[in-house]
């Protein structure tokens, strides 16, 4: 079954006439006999939209209930049953109701698409997928249906329905798209004339890429290489050289002298190596330009720069080529015309702009004409030594053999000797091989021997052919080892191009680490990092390794510039180009190491920062009510014992008596973990650490506690541990306070202490154990944080730092504070401690 065609009726705002125009295409096929039928029509109470209805076959919608009310929706499965030749399905990106087969609405239409049903369909721009930012940044509303892009672009026809702002508020005046309470709200919000401009402007966009995608694909079926001039499109081509900057800059003038010009920029990338030295920071900082002034960049891989340039130009089918004059020297062009020359001879109707620049002309600095093939010393000894005395002593050898070696014979050997010298020594001694044997072959083979000079026509032609063999085979031979050569360098610089993108990924490395990479790579005593304010500021060093880094560029053996204020400088050896290409993405990666270290640092101090504003404001909350509640009830008490009026009997005196010293010891409280979480916060805990008894350190912590409420179970013969008794004690007050305060009042606290021997050394465990009503495993960790209260704890119930204080000296004692489950509901708390070295049970002062 062949799948149904679409057609979209697009508009840049409600009430331009979409779905006017969508039943006037119905009532045009209707009349040309075609099954029209409204699968669903929203008229939004618009009188000549209704009108236009009439006369057209109408599935009646279906019934859905959904929270207690009824919705309609289009009956799908009436739809397909119906089978039409075209269903009318308005408002694309409608959302249906909870309960139906799909959804959204276009995966409704999809489903007609499928059953061979032609649709057509309305849409307003801000529904597309990919415009939800654009279009909330222009109107300050988010739209939320909306319909992905791949729907509306797979359609078959879209008809963009344009109407100016002006005639669309006017009509919104007149009461043709709301009714009129809503007339005066609509025209000064959404469909201010700044909002509509904006979108239709959007609407026109995007519709003119929809025509450009057709036109490219109609291109394409009929095999039209020529360029169509239906919009400007600027290519530049990019070498990655310095002047690219100043091509891209006079490319965009170019495109902005026209509406809708598009600019991109080429990279062409030659399998075996670029044709010329290309730094990958100047690609990068020429890319982002290019980003900026709204173009976009391309890489290309082309055997030749010229025709791979025109080729991706044809393909776009654009209008204009901008490239530069070429930095080779003149003398040069003699030999090979160049890019510039070769694209102007080829471009055929595509117009050509070459854009003169201070580098012209002046050669590419560092560029290798040939890789040298290092074959070794030995290698090429050999090869000379096979390539000049071989022809020597082989011909002393046929000479010994006697007149019985014709020269075909002869031939044969020494063209076999000057192959032999092309796999030791390359192609300079095989050549050298071939004219001395064919001199050799001349004077002692050739009739008439001992003289140069040659009777026989076919002896000319032998001596020829094995000349031309003997150089074509040097040649092979020596294109096979660059090749070789090649492949290796590029082997090795992609191993370390994907160092780098994994180094990127995993963001592990530091600056120092990605710098010692570079001094082992390249073999280099130092290399480093540098960094000025301005263009014109004092380098300063933001990294380095080795022995004496270069503290400026000027005092480098190699140095890679990367933008205006960035270096990487190198001290050692002269690099060639094919590694400083390599250095440039390096330094590329080294700024993006730089970078990133930036943003971390930059990221823990907006951390410090938001968690001390959060501590501040917690600390105000905590002054303004926690604190401010014991001294409220300490004023009250004291105004009324002060009271002259009232005689307060010894009971009601001892009450009020016992109140305030509840206050206070509660304010004391209060104060005294804010002043330690305060200390914890600046880091200004330092712990006396010394060997200290258990036994008599948690009896001081329940001081205070009311009696039955703490059972204590701490063994006589645990080991000393190391701790500060102050803090200690200060840890496991707060861990009582905290359990009695949760634990029922039946089933008391229990407080005991275990010793454990680890592989990493001896340790205590103090557990603190409740029957409360514990904590979910996944909120254990956030009741240790600053101001935090679990569950529905009131406010009156402290400011939340107890728990917090309690694993900060823990953990400045160099133990750990950690919940449990308690067996059979509740939490514990632990704290592990290390065991002392000596097991003498002395006491232990304490250290506050």
């Amino acid at each position: 079954m062949a799948r149904g065609r679409l057609r979209i009726y697009l508009g840049a705002a409600p009430g331009v006439g979409k779905t006017y125009a969508m039943l006037g295409e119905a009532h045009r096929r209707a009349a040309r006999g075609t099954d029209v039928v409204v699968a669903l029509v929203e008229d939004h109470g618009r009188a000549r939209t209704a009108e236009l209805v009439t006369g057209l076959e109408t599935v009646p919608r279906r019934t859905v209930e959904h929270r207690g009310a009824r919705f309609t929706e289009m009956d799908l499965d009436a739809v397909l049953a119906r089978r039409p030749d075209v269903a009318l399905v308005d408002e694309l990106a409608h959302t249906n109701v909870p309960g139906s087969r799909h959804a959204k609405r276009w995966e409704d239409v999809e489903a007609l698409l499928a059953a061979g049903i032609d649709v057509v369909s309305t849409v307003n721009i801000q529904h597309l997928e990919s415009l939800g930012d654009v279009v909330e940044g222009i109107t300050g509303v988010r739209q939320r249906e909306t319909v992905p892009d791949e729907t509306v672009r797979r359609a078959d026809q879209i008809e963009l329905v344009d109407m100016s702002p002006e005639a669309l508020r006017r009509r919104l005046a007149h009461g043709n798209v709301y009714p009129p309470d809503r007339v005066d709200a609509a025209l000064s919000h959404y469909f201010r004339p700044g909002n509509l401009t904006a979108l239709r402007e959007l609407a026109l966009l995007w519709t003119a890429d929809r025509v450009d995608e057709y036109l490219q694909r109609y291109r394409t079926e009929q095999g039209i290489a020529a360029t169509w001039p239906a919009r400007e499109r600027i290519v530049v081509g990019l070498t990655g050289g310095p002047e690219g900057g100043t091509l891209i800059r006079r490319a965009a003038r170019i495109a902005a002298r026209g509406s809708g010009s598009e600019l991109l920029a080429v990279h062409i990338v030659r399998p075996e190596g670029p044709a010329a030295p290309a730094a990958p920071g100047e690609l990068a900082a020429q890319r982002r330009l290019v980003e900026e002034l709204g173009g976009s960049y391309h890489a290309v891989l082309a055997e030749d720069v010229p025709a791979g340039l025109l080729d991706f130009a044809r393909g776009v089918n654009a209008t204009q080529v901008v490239v530069g004059t070429s930095r080779r020297r003149a003398w040069r062009s003699l030999l090979y015309p160049g890019v510039g020359a070769t694209v102007i001879r080829e471009s055929g109707d595509v117009d050509v702009h070459v854009v003169t620049h201070e580098h012209a002309a002046r050669g590419r600095p560092g560029l290798p004409g040939r890789l040298p093939v290092k074959l070794g010393r030995l290698r090429t000894v050999a090869g000379w030594l096979l390539g000049c005395l071989g022809p020597v002593l082989l011909t002393l050898l046929l000479l010994a053999l006697g007149p019985g070696v014709g020269l075909p014979t002869a031939v044969l050997l020494f063209l076999t000797l000057t192959v032999g010298a092309a796999l030791a020594g390359g192609v300079f001694p095989a050549i050298a091989s071939a004219l001395v044997g064919s001199a050799l072959l001349n004077y002692y083979f050739a009739p008439p021997t001992h003289t140069f000079t040659i009777t026989d026509r076919a002896n000319i032609l032998a001596l020829g052919v094995f000349v031309g063999v003997g150089i074509a085979v040097a040649s092979v031979v020596d294109l096979a080892a660059r090749r070789s050569q090649q492949a290796a360098r590029s082997r090795a610089e992609a191993e370390t191009l994907a160092f780098l993108a994994g180094s990127a990924l995993r963001g592990q490395d530091g600056p120092e680490d990605l710098l010692e990479r570079v001094r082992e790579t390249f073999q280099m005593e130092s290399v480093a990092l540098l960094e000025r304010p301005g263009d014109r500021g004092s380098w300063q060093t933001r990294a380095a390794v080795g022995h004496r880094p270069a503290a400026r560029p000027e005092d480098a053996t190699v140095d890679v510039p990367v933008g205006d204020r960035l270096a990487l400088v190198l001290t050692g050896r002269v690099l060639p180009a094919g590694d400083r290409r390599m250095l440039g993405a390096f330094a590329a990666q080294a700024v993006a190491v730089l970078e990133r270290q930036r943003l971390a640092e930059e990221a823990a101090e907006a951390r410090r920062l938001a968690d001390s504003n959060r501590i501040r404001t917690a600390l105000l909350a905590a002054v303004s009510h926690d604190l401010r509640t014991p001294l409220a009830g300490i004023k009250a008490a004291v105004t009324s014992l002060r009271s002259e009026d009232v005689a307060w009997s010894p009971e009601d005196e001892a009450e009020l008596l016992a109140g305030i010293e509840e206050g206070a010891d509660r304010l004391n409280q209060l104060i005294n973990n804010l002043l330690d979480m305060s200390r914890l916060q600046t880091g200004s805990v330092t712990p006396l650490q010394r060997d200290v008894d258990l036994d008599e350190v948690v009896p001081l912590a329940l001081v205070g506690v009311p009696a039955g409420a703490v059972r204590l179970d701490v063994a006589e013969d645990l080991p000393l541990v190391r701790a500060d008794s102050g803090l200690l004690e200060r840890v496991v007050a707060n861990l009582v306070e905290n359990a009695v305060k949760y634990s029922p009042p039946d089933l008391p606290v229990t407080v005991r202490a275990d010793a454990l021997r680890l592989p990493g050394g001896d340790r205590v465990e103090l557990r603190v154990v409740d029957r409360g009503p514990g904590v979910p495993e996944e909120a254990r960790e956030r009741i240790f944080a600053p101001f935090q209260r679990h569950g529905d704890a009131p406010r009156g119930n402290g400011v939340g730092l107890g728990l917090a204080v309690a694993r900060g000296f823990a953990e400045a004692m160099g133990g750990s504070l950690t919940a449990e489950d308690t067996p059979g509901g509740g939490l514990t708390m632990v704290v592990s401690l290390a065991a002392a070295a000596r097991t003498a049970r002395e006491p232990t002062p304490s250290t506050s």
